[in-house]
């Protein structure tokens, strides 16, 4: 039996599924990984796309607005550019993939420290200027 991988995916609707995927024996070695068989690959290696980069304008903020599994281990993903509204439809390796979902849930981790910052950051200065207010007189009983 071959090697196996498992995909977590959250959908739309918060249901989680778990796809299993099964690489079939190629007649090859089992105990030589898919790392080891790329390298001993005489072909040229091919420069793996970023798909969180747009390619009209550059922009790294390209996300999926869809996505749907292919044939084989590929998937077809439609993405989006929000800075020039570029749309893209393509299938694409399921490592490939991979690597962009691991780009975005490293954004989706920034964009929440972000914002974990900033929240802090506003409630200490709600909080100094409360207590400016109590300590000169400002708020009074009948406030509340």
């Amino acid at each position: 039996m071959g090697d196996f991988h498992i995909k977590k995916i959250i959908l739309p609707s918060g249901k989680a599924v778990e796809i299993v995927y099964y690489d079939a024996d190629d007649g090859r070695d089992g105990a030589v990984d898919r790392a080891v068989r790329d390298a001993l690959d005489p072909r040229p290696a091919v420069a793996r796309p970023q798909l969180e980069h747009c390619t009209a304008c550059g922009s790294d903020l390209v996300y999926p607005v869809d996505w749907r599994e292919a044939a084989g281990d590929a998937w077809e993903l439609e993405l989006r550019c929000p800075n020039c509204e570029t749309r893209e439809r393509g299938v694409w390796s399921f490592d490939i993939v991979e690597r962009f979902d691991d780009a975005l849930n490293g954004a989706t981790d920034k964009l929440i420290e972000t914002l974990e910052h900033v929240s802090r950051e506003n409630m200490r200065e709600e909080i100094e200027r409360f207590v400016t207010a109590l300590e000169a007189d400002h708020i009074l009983p009948f406030d509340f």
